[in-house]
C-alpha cells in the first residue's frame, strides 16, 4: 500500500502579509531577510531621506520609500520585493503593499551579504528587479576597501554596474529619478 504524499503548500501574498518579520516571496516561500545593522540602516535611511527632499523640490510624482515596505510583482518565481530604499511612481495602494517594482531600488549590504553565494543571490535579485520593470538599482558596499555605489540599469543589465560611484563623488539614479545626486560621503555617520 502507498504511503499517501504531502503536498506541500505555496506561499501566496496573504501569507506574506501575516509574517511579522520583513521578508519577500519568493519561489513559492515566505523568505525572512535578516534584520540591518547600524550602518547599513544609516545609510538606507539617509538614501530615503535625501529622495524625499528632492522628490518635493522637483515636484516629481513620486514618494520616497524607507526598509521594510513591500512590492508586490508578478514574476514566475518572485511575488515581492523589500529593498533598504526606492523610488517609487505608482498607484497608492493604501495600508497594502506597493503595487508593482518601484522604479529606483536600493539594496544596502548587510554584514552577511558578502561571499560567493552571496554575490550570486544578489545577481539574481538584480535580474528579477530589472525583469519586474526596475529601472536602476543601486548596491550599496559599505565593507569594501572603497566604499561603492554600484548602478545597474535596463541597459546594463544586473551582472556588470553601468558605473560606480566612490567617496567624493555624488552619486545618481538617472534616468529612475531625474535630477537627484547624493553624496556618498552621506551614507555614514559623521
Amino acid at each position: 500500500m502507498a504511503l499517501p504524499t504531502l503536498q506541500k503548500h505555496e506561499a501566496t501574498l496573504d501569507d506574506l502579509y501575516q509574517h511579522t518579520e520583513k521578508a519577500e516571496l519568493l519561489h513559492g516561500t515566505v523568505v525572512p531577510l535578516m534584520p540591518t545593522g547600524r550602518a547599513p540602516n544609516y545609510a538606507a535611511f539617509e538614501i530615503a531621506v535625501s529622495l524625499r527632499q528632492h522628490i518635493r523640490s522637483a515636484g516629481l510624482p513620486g514618494v520616497a520609500v524607507t526598509d521594510n515596505a513591500g512590492f508586490v510583482v508578478n514574476l514566475p518565481h518572485r511575488r515581492s520585493f523589500s529593498p533598504d530604499a526606492a523610488y517609487y511612481e505608482g498607484p497608492n495602494s493604501g495600508m497594502k503593499f506597493y503595487d508593482g517594482a518601484p522604479r529606483f531600488a536600493v539594496e544596502v549590504r548587510s554584514e552577511n551579504d558578502y561571499g560567493v553565494i552571496a554575490e550570486h543571490e544578489l545577481e539574481q535579485k538584480r535580474h528579477d528587479y530589472l525583469a519586474a520593470g526596475t529601472e536602476v538599482i543601486w548596491d550599496v558596499d559599505l565593507l569594501g576597501v572603497e566604499v561603492i555605489v554600484r548602478k545597474y540599469t535596463q541597459t546594463s543589465g544586473a551582472t556588470t554596474p553601468e558605473t560606480t560611484f566612490t567617496r567624493g563623488q555624488n552619486a545618481e539614479a538617472e534616468p529612475a529619478v531625474p535630477g537627484w545626486t547624493m553624496p556618498v560621503d552621506d551614507l555614514f555617520e559623521p
